[in-house]
């Protein structure tokens, strides 16, 4: 990762080409992602971590020439500083003018009897998660697995492994898990909470010994308190070390614990060798995080083009959710500066514990430890080494004031993801963005793992920002309150709820918002009584007008199937009314040009021969793609079809603030393209993968994992909750993608909603969803059964026999087309 970050800073930067780059990687696969490397673990598609550009083969010099030279699989293996070569796992021979040493570091297995037993694995590269699945698959769900090591890599690992189907065990030599981040307090806490999610801790003990265990089928690890765990593999995570072997061996000097030796511009003694990165020293120094690695290779970056950048130091500061449980450490949070305080607030009963470390006049803070309540490390972390606010104790204590966003310095970082200030965000608002997609279109904050945007907010709010959340100049709520206000109160007309919660009469927007609602609160048909006149055009025809004032009929196929005879009665309706044909995108079959009042005609037709309203013209469920899956497929490990029919017709009618897309896939292939829609279901051989968020039209976006290798009826629970809680909450036309974008908290929230029932409304959501499902009915054979909703479907109502002569068609092409009445022309 440090090594691509150099490469595309110095590309970035050379604009004169002066720098060739020849890039040697030892891995089989160019730079990915290696602090998400977890989440590899179910989706098991290595193209999700790889890194943008990693391929290179955009970047080319002023001559046309390739400027990097990227080169898979092939390892350094001998450096002459003399004659200033490289000699490669080839044979190779590569001269350079300047080297950069990127090679990061490895795992550290410490020397127990059997740690190099065929069961034992670290946990680094995608190729040792490979192994650490196969392993697991041939154990079998429930197997144990054992990981030696507390800190932040080992409980990753366990998390990993219990993803897999296992029952983890984590052994830590330490009193506590993440000795490093979080003292004796956080960690008791920390080992309470991960306990609670099935993980067996052991601390204070070490590992003893590994060797098979008595009938040869596994592990026996005994620890130094005499314990012995039988397991099916084990997965060391005790530290990295430098990887600074070829540094050493072409005569570099390294640090007292390793490294290769830098001075504050990243250069060895050799002035023509730079080290960057967990491989580098610098004065004396090794870092383990991503975020100092990239600093050296900007520095680097710099020095090449004749700048003097010099390595500004590191932030160790650390927030994640591990195993859903919210770590946060920054600063001096073990209060080792000199007469530091520590101000100490924790609530076993809500299972949380914060500490701050302040000076010795409790003015500066130092540090601070969050531990099961995260929220305020945005606003905290950005205050180390500055003046407090107020009293320390009413920072972390729930009956105190919370720390103003105003208090903030304007040159803290808000989203550190993105490295955007405060300066610059407040800047962005006070030239006009007036509202959060504004604000995060123009600094790109809040744009990746949105745990700034409460802050965003904050900000926008403090210059003066009132973010009106009114649906329209009828109603001051917005659309999620509207949705709260029709189900707590049962209101079932647009009439009565204007009356009692607006103003006025209503518009082109409340209207079909509010027939949204009614709509995904009952079963009610949407063309009874008052209801008809909301709806925009095409749920008020129940089709999708076209062009020329004609109408598509998309009928629905649940799945992409269709019967034989089902394909011969589309074949005679188009052939009997004219109609245009043509295969969508959805897997349906389209059929465009039918006057009004044919509609109800080509319905019954559809209707007798079993076929329903594909509801194709409404905000609701349109489709659900799926591929042929292990049926007829020889890749598929599940029955994508069947998954898709029983989804769609689950889902099919759920109105909701925008159309709803699903795709299913059989297999890691993908032939369904799922995770370009709304709901993304892919089959894997434990089970199905879930993704969401996931959008076309104008701004495509891929869905992100929410969940892995779950049974069919936990995916229809979570599709269920997924869904019904975007119904309820999203805003006007708002599609999952940007929903999900402006939920606080993003995926992580979702996943606790989802996943963990973190607000405990799962049941609810859930019993909401099954009220529609018993209460669908098909709407196109709703209106054949009703005489008075047949009576609109007519061109004129005054005279409901005419036909509109204004609609023709021009058939002498290729295909049919509708022709459009033309203005009037006048005479000269």
């Amino acid at each position: 990762m440090v090594g691509h970050r150099f490469v595309e800073a110095l590309r970035a930067r050379d604009t004169a080409s002066d720098w060739k780059v020849t890039v040697l990687c030892e891995e089989a696969l160019p730079a990915y992602d290696r602090v998400g490397l977890s989440s590899y673990v179910g989706a098991w598609d290595h193209r999700e971590l790889a890194l943008a550009g990693n391929d290179y083969l955009d970047d080319t010099s002023d001559l046309g020439n390739t400027a990097v030279d990227l080169r898979i699989g092939v390892r350094a293996e001998r450096i002459d500083r003399a004659t200033k070569t490289v000699t490669t796992s080839t044979g190779e021979t590569v001269d350079y003018d300047t080297l950069v040493f990127a090679t990061g570091s490895y795992p550290f297995v410490p020397p127990i009897t059997g740690h190099d037993r065929p069961e034992c694995f670290v946990y680094r590269t995608l190729d040792d998660l490979d192994r650490i699945r196969a392993c697991a698959d041939a154990a079998g769900p429930g197997a144990v697995g054992v990981v030696v090591g507390g800190g932040l890599l080992g409980l990753e690992a366990a998390n990993a492994l219990q993803k897999m189907g296992m029952t983890p065990h984590v052994v830590e030599f330490a009193p506590r898990l993440m000795p490093l981040q979080v003292d004796e307090g956080g960690g008791a806490l920390l080992a309470r909470l991960v306990t609670d999610l099935g993980l067996t801790v052991h601390t204070g003990v070490g590992t003893s010994s590994i060797t098979e265990n008595a009938d040869g089928a596994g592990l026996s690890v005994e620890l130094s308190d005499g314990s012995v765990i039988d397991a099916a593999l084990l997965v060391f995570s005790a530290g990295v070390r430098p990887q600074d072997r070829l540094a050493r061996d072409c005569g570099l000097e390294v640090g007292e614990r390793g490294g290769i030796l830098v001075d504050v511009g990243c250069r060895t003694v050799d002035p023509d060798v730079y080290a960057i990165g967990e491989c580098a020293a610098v004065e004396g120094t090794s870092y383990g995080l991503v975020a100092p690695g990239y600093s050296t290779a900007e520095v680097v970056a710099d020095r090449l083009l004749g700048g003097a950048a010099e390595f500004p130091g590191a932030d160790m500061s650390t927030k994640l959710k591990l195993m859903g449980v919210d770590v946060a450490s920054f600063g001096d949070a073990m209060a080792l500066t000199p007469g530091a305080l520590e101000v100490v607030f924790g609530d076993a009963p809500k299972g949380t514990y914060a500490k701050l470390v302040v000076s010795d006049d409790a003015k500066t803070l130092l540090g601070g430890i969050l531990v099961g309540d995260a929220a305020a490390y945005s606003l905290l972390r950005p205050l180390v080494g500055r003046e407090l606010p107020g009293d320390p104790a009413s920072l972390i204590s729930p009956a105190a004031e919370e720390v103003g966003i105003g208090a903030l310095p304007i040159d803290v970082e808000i989203c550190s993801c993105n490295g955007v200030s405060k300066g610059a965000i407040c800047n962005a608002i006070a030239e006009g963005a007036c509202d959060l997609a504004s604000v995060k279109s123009c600094t790109n904050a809040g744009t990746t793992c949105g745990g700034c945007l409460p802050s965003i907010k904050a900000l926008l709010s403090a210059s003066g920002v009132v973010m009106s959340k009114a649906l329209c100049e009828h109603f001051g709520h917005s659309r999620a309150e509207l949705f709260e206000i029709v189900r707590a109160t049962n209101t079932r007309t647009f009439s009565s709820l204007i009356v009692k919660y607006g103003k006025g009469t209503g518009c082109d927007i409340c209207k079909p918002v509010v027939a949204s609602i009614l709509a995904s609160t009952s079963s009610d048909h949407i063309l009874d009584g008052e209801q008809a006149s909301l709806q925009d055009t095409n749920d008020h025809f129940l089709a999708n007008i076209q062009k020329n004032g004609t109408y598509s009929v998309v009928p629905r196929m649940p799945g992409g199937e269709c019967t034989a005879e089902q394909l011969i009665v589309i074949g005679e309706v188009a052939r009997d009314f004219g109609l245009y044909t043509k295969v969508t995108g959805g897997q349906r079959i389209d059929m465009f040009g039918a006057r009004v009042e044919q509609l109800p005609a080509i319905w019954k037709r559809l209707v007798d021969a079993g076929m329903e309203s594909g509801q194709a013209y409404g905000k609701s469920l349109r489709t659900v793609k799926s591929c042929v899956g292990s049926s007829w497929c020889r890749y598929g490990v599940q029955d994508s079809v069947g998954m898709a029919v029983d989804l769609e017709n689950r889902y099919r009618g759920l109105r909701s603030p925008h159309k709803i897309k699903f795709g299913v896939s059989g297999c890691a292939r993908e032939c369904a393209e799922a995770r370009g829609k709304d709901v993304g279901v892919i089959a894997t051989e434990g089970g199905w993968n879930l993704y969401v968020g996931g959008n076309g039209g104008q701004s495509p976006r891929h869905a992100r994992l929410l969940a892995s290798n779950l049974d069919d009826a936990t995916l229809v629970s979570y599709i269920d909750r997924y869904l019904m809680f975007y119904v309820r909450t999203a805003d006007r036309l708002q599609r999952t993608a940007p929903w999900l974008d402006a939920l606080d908290g993003g995926l992580e929230h979702l996943k606790a909603i989802v996943c963990e029932d973190s607000l405990g409304i799962g049941a609810e959501l859930e019993a909401d969803m099954d009220r529609h499902v018993a209460g669908y009915k098909d709407e196109w054979a709703g209106v054949l059964e009703d005489e008075e909703k047949l009576g609109r479907f007519v061109s004129f109502v005054n005279v409901p026999e005419a036909i509109d002569p204004t609609i023709a068609f021009d058939e002498s092409g290729e295909r049919k087309v509708p022709v459009l009445m033309g203005m009037p022309a006048f005479g000269g």
